[in-house]
């Protein structure tokens, strides 16, 4: 059974940081472009940040113009996860986090954490 489950999301004053977490189980993880997407209160969902094996250890990671120098992703495919480093949080960045997997056709998403920042 797939899984995607991620943890990390919480209240945080505008300037400061959280990470995210997004643990995979049910599918061959190392293989699959993984994401972080968000939407915020009457929203539509936007892409974060991806990061794309290139084989061996080798990652591509690319950002939304927003979050560029901001957010970090990165991943372990040793423990299937993925993470999400975010600094010099604003309150733009509140939002429902969600991880998503995809190596088509199969797409695959998790439930989804809250980031709330107060300004």
């Amino acid at each position: 059974q797939v899984q995607l489950v991620e943890s990390g999301g919480g209240l945080v004053q505008a300037g400061g940081s959280l990470r995210l977490f997004c643990v995979a189980s049910g599918f061959v993880f190392r293989s699959y472009r993984m994401r972080w997407y968000r939407q915020a209160p009457g929203k539509e969902r936007e892409l974060v940040a991806a990061i794309i094996p290139l084989g061996g250890s080798t990652n591509l990671a690319d950002y939304a113009d927003s979050v560029k120098g901001r957010f970090t992703i990165s991943r372990d495919n040793a423990k299937n996860t993925v993470y999400l480093q975010m600094n010099s949080l604003k309150s733009e960045d509140t939002a429902v986090y969600y991880c998503n997997a995809n190596r088509p056709p199969e797409d695959y998403w998790g439930k989804g954490t809250l980031v709330t920042v107060s300004s």
